[in-house]
């Protein structure tokens, strides 16, 4: 149901997503740490779950943009739908009806589901959610959600007052209509409601820095947040109102923490949950009082190239930029990088290598006999280069442009864990070995706010940045690759790829088969062009104190169920 960007190179699974009944449990690996039978869960107790940077404050799914903040909003907040562990979308407070030609869906939510201030959840909340992403005033990443809408376009636009495909049947029932028939429309229709009450009389421009989203959030999730220190601390405690019944933690505290200490703060029973970073897993794997949980992730870390910018006004990418447009240049870098050779120094062997942006466990990923793999040929590199025009005119051992100027390229990253600056190091000096004058912007590595910000905002010395992605389950490359799409962070995009992107959901894609032939062919496109250069897919890793229990993890998330974890005694 969402995609999203994540911290650099301290990822965590904080990713809601969509349906994909292709794939089978088969192909996934889980982790749980399941109380014994015969134990009986105890009530009551408050639990530590660690984050390792300072956190943006943007409560409400419909504004909040990094994990930082998703993470809290797994404990508060709760979807229209739930996702099952083999990534099939099934329903959970709301349930629907699809009719024969697919265009329309009646939802119907559960009654009686409270919010946190005591309001009874009803579809005007959710309807009020879709019109607020819809609206012209919104300036958030999640118009894609919604612009399947029958009438959206024209509510965005100010042409409209109300959105014509949502009808408001009873308190308990909405129907949808869509503009058309996509095969993942409800995979990728936005499914968060918003209090309604709550939000009245505050303005969606102004909502992002309204009391309820930074002071105040309220959810119809299993815990409620009761204090907030900007940046640092988030405190909560269990929702008795709970339509699952109340959690049996009495809290959690959402802590942001410096990962270095990572080993000696859960040792000391400092936190008790933390996705750990890949430096401390052997020193983690020591501790008598600690449990590694790993999981793969349905993300991928790239690295982008800057094509242009956003033009704000019409909404749409502009690809101004002509210092890449040469796409031998772009596959040299690809071939000089030695991507394998760097997972397994600074990432620990965590991980492995991708060429697509589709997950390897998607049943819409390409085999890799079909397309290019790029492995490590510096010898290929400079082939490509010379034949581009790129030559060391003056002697100086760096690469001049075609036309003989000095041939710069500015290199951004994040802060992350003690490896980063190393593996940063490591990256530039394989571009520096095929003669490619690449430097880090700025002389130093950004942290996670600074580097966004700078990154969608299109600041003029971004270049080639190093993000990560995660995915939704769904292939539908929508919201991240189109010339509408803000988080098209490199700003790239092509005739082809728009049509392939709109075919991949057209009506032709009910047929499975058809639908994974346009994936495979967007594929290849993506793979020829290189607008991005693909690094890794990863494994996460999850420490959890031993006194913690029925904690479980998947390619998703590492906060699944919270209401059902609970304290062991003797283990404090």
């Amino acid at each position: 149901m969402m995609k999203r960007r994540y911290c650099g190179l301290v990822l965590t699974m904080a990713l809601m997503l969509s349906a994909c009944s292709g794939i089978g449990s088969e192909r996934l690996s889980y982790g749980v740490l399941s109380n014994n039978e015969a134990e009986v869960p105890a009530a009551g107790g408050t639990i530590t779950y660690g984050y390792s940077s300072p956190f943006q404050g943007l409560f409400e799914p419909a504004f909040y943009e990094g994990e930082d903040d998703y993470q809290v909003l797994e404990f508060i907040t709760e979807a229209m739908f739930r996702v099952n562990d083999d990534l099939t979308t099934v329903p959970g407070i709301a349930s629907w009806q699809e009719s024969d030609d697919h265009t329309v869906f009646t939802f119907r939510i559960r009654p009686g589901v409270r919010w946190h201030n005591g309001d009874e959840l009803t579809v005007e909340d959710w309807k009020f959610a879709l019109e607020t992403i819809a609206s012209p005033e919104y300036t958030g990443s999640r118009y894609y959600s919604v612009e399947m809408i029958t009438g959206v376009e024209a509510y965005h636009k100010g042409k409209a007052k109300e959105i014509s495909g949502i009808k408001v049947i009873d308190p308990y029932t909405l129907r949808i209509t869509m503009n058309s028939v996509r095969v993942n429309a409800l995979d990728n229709l936005w499914p968060y409601p918003m209090n309604k009450k709550v939000y009245s009389g505050i303005a969606v421009k102004d909502m992002p820095d309204s009391d309820p989203v930074r002071k105040h959030p309220i959810g119809i999730g299993p815990f409620e947040v009761t204090n907030i220190q900007p940046g640092q601390l988030v405190e909560m405690k269990a929702f008795e109102d709970y339509y699952q019944g109340k959690p049996l933690l009495d809290g959690v505290k959402y802590k942001v923490f410096d990962d270095k200490e990572i080993v000696n703060l859960l040792d000391k029973d400092v936190i008790d949950i933390a996705t750990a970073p890949r430096d401390a897993y052997a020193s983690l794997k020591q501790l008598d009082r600690v449990d590694i949980l790993q999981s793969p992730e349905l993300s991928y870390e790239y690295i982008g190239f800057k094509f242009g910018s956003w033009d704000q006004e019409t909404q749409k990418i502009v690809m101004d930029n002509p210092k890449f447009a040469d796409k031998r240049l772009r596959q040299a870098m690809y071939y000089a990088l030695d991507r394998e050779g760097i997972i397994n120094q600074y990432s620990y062997g965590l991980g492995s290598l991708i060429e697509t942006p589709v997950p390897s466990s998607s049943w819409a990923k390409i085999p890799d006999s079909e397309i290019n793999t790029y492995p490590y040929s510096p010898e290929r590199a400079k082939a490509l280069l010379n034949d581009a025009g790129y030559v060391d005119k003056d002697g100086d051992g760096f690469r001049e442009d075609p036309k003989g100027a000095p041939f710069v390229i500015h290199y951004d990253a994040m802060t992350g864990s003690t490896t980063a600056e190393a593996r940063t190091r490591a990256i530039l000096q394989n571009w520096r070995d095929v003669g490619l004058d690449v430097r880090l912007n700025g002389g130093q590595l950004k942290d996670l706010n600074a580097f966004y910000e700078a990154v969608e905002n299109d600041d003029p010395s971004v270049e080639l940045f190093n993000g990560v992605w995660g995915l939704a389950s769904d292939p539908d490359p929508s919201g991240l690759w189109r010339e509408i799409d803000l988080w098209n962070y490199p700003r790239f995009s092509s005739k082809r790829n728009e049509e392939l992107i709109r075919e991949g959901v057209g009506i032709k894609s009910y047929d499975k088969e058809y639908r994974k032939n346009v994936y495979y062919e967007w594929q290849k496109l993506v793979n020829d062009e290189v607008p991005m250069i693909f690094f890794a897919e990863r494994i996460n890793i999850t420490a959890v104190n031993k006194r913690l229990q029925n904690v479980r993890v998947n390619s998703m998330s590492n906060i699944i169920d919270p209401q059902t974890w609970w304290i062991k005694e003797g283990n404090e």
